[in-house]
Parts: structure tokens; sequence; C-alpha cells
């Protein structure tokens, strides 16, 4: 039951990192587009902002649930062992079908990130608004490619333990 454990565990201490991304991000933001006058900066300011809220809404609801999680999960493994297959199994699958989903629009935002930044020629809003873009979902990719490569290994140890029952 230590991987239940050190799992979840995992779980939530990213969510702290996604909560702490989400609050810098802010921070600078509100900098950018109130102290700085130059329209890079505001346009920058923007997608900060926005995927900010969503990093921190994400984090803390993982956050608040890990430890629910973990309990349930262990709960499961100590009484009812069979529900391992029926029920966590198939939602952990469900969960890594997401992150293929989360992948494909974080990878087409920075790619729209990148157009932006490099298909206008003046120093402007849009130019600054396409590096935010690009800079929150290249947070947001990488933050998923360490839940998901420790989903798929979560999800290994279930199936071990399912063949053994």
């Amino acid at each position: 039951m230590e991987f239940i454990k050190n799992y979840f565990n995992a779980e939530k201490a990213e969510s702290l990192v996604f909560i702490g991304f989400g609050i810098f991000a802010i921070v600078l933001s509100v900098y950018f587009f109130f102290f700085i006058k130059d329209n890079f900066w505001k346009g920058l300011a923007i997608p900060l902002v926005f995927f900010s809220f969503i990093q921190i809404v994400i984090g803390t609801t993982i956050f608040t649930r890990s430890p629910k999680d973990n309990l349930r999960v262990e709960n499961i493994l100590k009484y009812e062992p069979q529900k391992i297959q029926t029920e966590e199994i198939p939602r952990m699958e469900k969960v890594m079908k997401n992150f293929v989903y989360y992948r494909y629009f974080e990878i087409a935002m920075m790619v729209l990130g990148l157009v932006l930044m490099f298909s206008l020629t003046n120093y402007g809003f849009w130019k600054g608004f396409g590096l935010g873009l690009f800079m929150q979902c290249a947070v947001l990719l990488s933050l998923d490619f360490f839940a998901e490569k420790r989903g798929h290994f979560y999800i290994g140890h279930l199936q071990t333990i399912h063949q053994k029952n």
C-alpha cells in the first residue's frame, strides 16, 4: 500500500507546484499590466493571468482531493480488492486518456504562441500575448508530463495487485 500513499503524496506535491506557478504568474502579470507601459508586456500578462487561474483551480482541486482519494483506494484495497479492477483502474485509464487531450491542446497553444511571436514584425501586444501563451502552456505541458508518467507507474502497480488476487 506504500505505492498508493506515494502516488497521492506526489500528486499533492505537484498540485502545490501548480498553485505556486499560478500565484507567481498572477503577481508577474499584475506588475506587467499595471506598472509597465509597453503593450508587449500587457499582451504577455493576459495569457499569464488566464492560465494562472486554471493552474490555481486545478492545483487546489487536486490538493484537496488527493487525501480523500488515497483513503478511498487504500480502503478498496483492504476491504474490496476486486474494485481495483472495476473502479480504480478504469478511473485512472480515463485520467490517462485525458492527458492525451491536454497534451494536444497545450502543444496547439504553444504553436499558436510561436506563430504570434514570429509572424508579426512589430514588438507589440500580440508578440507579448504569443510569448505568454507559449510560456504558460510549456509549464502546463511539463507538469502534465510528470503527472502522466506518475499515473502510468501507478496503474502498473494497480494491475500487479489485481493479478495477484
